[in-house]
């Protein structure tokens, strides 16, 4: 049952309507130009729909936060729409002042207008709940130009800010396309998952993955956690494996006595669910060489996980009805290092069940194996993701239901 609404819930002919989406994209560091659009490009399908419906449609959106070297306005953001949508982009420079009030009024009918980076308000990034980013500045100001407000920003759903949470409480409010989307398909693994589901932890971060695994296990999300990367790699350690002074250096940071000890404490209280490597890979002689744990340590860096991982992984997801990975096995980008992310992957999509990855990185994996379209769903989502993982609440979920309840 749904508990947010949806866009076919209102009528927006002629009605003016604020989209939030997240449109934060990598630049080039010397030009400043956008080097990457994927996620100006999935909020297509909502703006378009808008369009159809004849709304006049006003984006707010954020690049980078002040102090940042990639804090930019949004022109560049409103000229790739224009592009992907083959149609004019109306851009302001300003946010909620004279200029940009003066811009929604003149909208027609199936107009477009985007206003500029909303990260420069110090009232957006303003430490506080719904109700309080519901009196802010930004709110307060807008909320009497429009008529309805679309959440289509799961990305940064995981954060209490007032484009975010503040307007759902003034106004009626729902998800854009790719809010629900997401939301819908994350649900599918994490509230109803078909069995066997097994989970692929992987990625450079390994603080977070402890409270992951006890979520995931814990609530019979998932039946079999494996970890890979330095997830794995620190997990071994804590088992007591001598991985060797190479790969004890790139996770010195990470293996702090809590994170070690919440390891310990995983593997203890999971045991056999939780799957290890049994062998990494490493670069000798220019070449790529698998290990086996028991013949560790070596002087060279643990870069993927080795032959008998790939193959002892392999089989067990090629069994899963619903599979999901967040983070690569391994340093993909190197030359011959990719190899445990791609099999992982490609065992994940011939097992023929619920398929779905998430994060900046896993999803880079698979765009460089050409992996990407043969998933069930693919999540750009990092932050929202990580809270998702975690069992946490979405702060911008949470004030669409709110909205929901209360329209």
């Amino acid at each position: 049952m749904k508990d947010f609404h949806t866009l076919e819930d209102f009528d927006f002919r002629d009605r003016t309507v604020l989209l939030r989406p997240d449109i934060n994209c990598p630049l080039d560091k010397t030009t400043l130009e956008i080097i990457n659009d994927s996620r100006v490009r999935r909020i297509v399908p909502t703006v378009r729909e808008l369009m159809g419906k004849r709304a006049k449609v006003v984006i707010l959106a954020h690049q980078s936060r002040k102090g940042k070297w990639d804090f930019i306005p949004m022109e560049q953001h409103a000229k790739r729409l224009a592009r992907h949508l083959n149609h004019p982009v109306r851009y302001v420079n300003d946010v909620m002042g004279d200029a940009a009030k003066e811009s929604i009024r003149t909208l027609g009918p199936g107009d477009v207008l985007v206003l500029d980076n909303v990260r420069g308000l110090d009232c957006e990034t303003a430490k506080l709940d719904m109700n309080g980013h519901a009196e802010s500045a930004l709110v307060r100001e807008l909320s009497p130009l429009i008529d309805y407000y679309i959440c289509d920003a799961f990305g940064a759903a995981h954060r209490s800010q007032c484009s975010l949470v503040g307007f759902q409480a003034r106004v009626p409010s729902a998800s854009g396309r790719l809010m629900a989307k997401e939301i819908f398909a994350l649900k599918s693994i994490f509230d109803i998952p078909r069995r066997p589901s097994v989970f692929v932890l992987g990625g450079a971060k390994f603080g977070d993955v402890s409270p992951m695994i006890d979520h995931v296990l814990g609530s019979n999300t998932a039946d079999t956690v494996i970890l890979t990367g330095l997830a794995g790699n620190a997990f071994l350690s804590a088992r007591g494996v001598d991985l060797g002074s190479a790969s004890l250096e790139i996770l010195k940071e990470e293996m702090t006595d809590d994170n070690i000890k919440a390891a310990k404490d995983m593997l203890a209280k999971y045991g056999q669910r939780i799957l290890l490597p049994t062998d990494v890979a490493v670069e000798r002689d220019g070449n790529r060489m698998s290990i086996l744990t028991g013949d560790l340590p070596v002087n060279e860096a643990a870069l993927d996980i080795g032959a008998d991982s790939i193959e002892k992984f392999r089989r067990v997801l090629q069994s899963s009805r619903t599979s999901f990975m967040s983070g690569p096995a391994g340093l993909y980008e190197k030359d011959g290092f990719g190899l445990g992310t791609k099999e992982l992957m490609a065992a994940m999509i011939e097992s023929g069940g619920q398929s779905v990855i998430g994060g900046g990185h896993t999803v880079g994996a698979a765009d460089q194996f050409d992996l990407t379209d043969r998933f069930s769903y693919v999540s750009t989502a990092g932050g929202a993701l990580e809270t998702f993982l975690l069992g946490k609440e979405l702060p911008a979920v949470e004030a669409l239901r709110y909205s929901f309840n209360k329209f």
